[in-house]
């Protein structure tokens, strides 16, 4: 049975069943070296899902929608066919909305999302590099898929030329690389924290202790005396003292 959009439609469903889909969502950007007069536009880009493993995802994958930015004419774009990806150019970075579509309309489309990168970043800013590659590892889940579904994902299809292309990277390879800098890194960070506890136990050890003797060699100083503050004395007027000498008149 079909739906409208030409998708298969079953009802019925493998219980008790979960496949695993591992894919890759991500971007590859690659710099102009200048701001193209005509547009202001500085890279061009390429947004994908491909699958993590060498296969074609379009035995189960019936189409691929990405939302670009509303400043891109027609930025709802749909892919029907691998390589699933839109190429594009611009300036700036944004969210991407990604829906994936399956051949059976009974199960529900699966949205994700990816922020397009144009540029390298480090602790100091944005720097300027020809190509940069951004990818994140997923993975979708079907959980008691439909019969029509179940017999798509486990079977074999065959593997296109773009799946070929696709697979440049060795992600066990990768992952491995990047567990030995995780290590790396980590004991560097426990050398570091060793490192500063040897020089704070010196310091307590010696530094503190000769400055307490340094300042305990210091010359003391006398602090000046305070003399005591006597009270204002108020002189008596000679206008005050000839009234009173008036008023003290001998009697006849």
């Amino acid at each position: 049975m079909a739906d409208q959009d030409g998708m298969l439609s079953s009802g019925s469903r493998v219980k008790g069943t979960t496949i695993i889909k591992p894919i890759l969502v991500g971007n590859t950007s690659r710099y102009f070296g200048k701001k193209r007069e005509e547009d202001g536009h500085t890279h061009s880009w390429t947004v994908y899902v491909k699958p993590f493993h060498n296969e074609d995802m379009s035995v189960w994958v019936k189409k691929v929608q990405f939302k670009l930015h509303d400043s891109y004419p027609n930025p709802q774009r749909v892919i029907t066919e691998p390589p699933f990806q839109v190429t594009e150019s611009g300036w700036g970075e944004f969210e991407i909305n990604v829906k994936i579509f399956f051949h059976d309309s009974s199960e529900k489309p699966v949205v994700t999302f990816h922020l397009l990168k144009l540029f390298h970043s480090d602790a100091t800013g944005i720097v300027f590099k020809k190509h940069v590659v951004s990818e994140q590892y997923d993975e979708i889940i079907f959980n008691d898929p439909t019969v029509t579904m179940h017999q798509l994902l486990t079977g074999r299809g065959k593997i296109s030329s773009s799946a070929r292309q696709d697979a440049a990277h060795d992600y066990g390879e990768l992952e491995e690389q990047t567990l030995e800098r995780i290590t790396a890194a980590q004991r560097k960070i426990e050398q570091e924290i060793a490192d500063l506890r040897s020089r704070i136990q010196h310091s307590n050890t010696t530094l503190i202790p000769q400055l307490k003797a340094a300042v305990a060699q210091l010359p003391k100083t006398t602090a000046a005396p305070v003399l005591p503050v006597q009270a204002p004395v108020t002189p008596t007027t000679p206008a005050a003292s000839q009234s009173s000498a008036g008023s003290a008149a001998p009697s006849a």
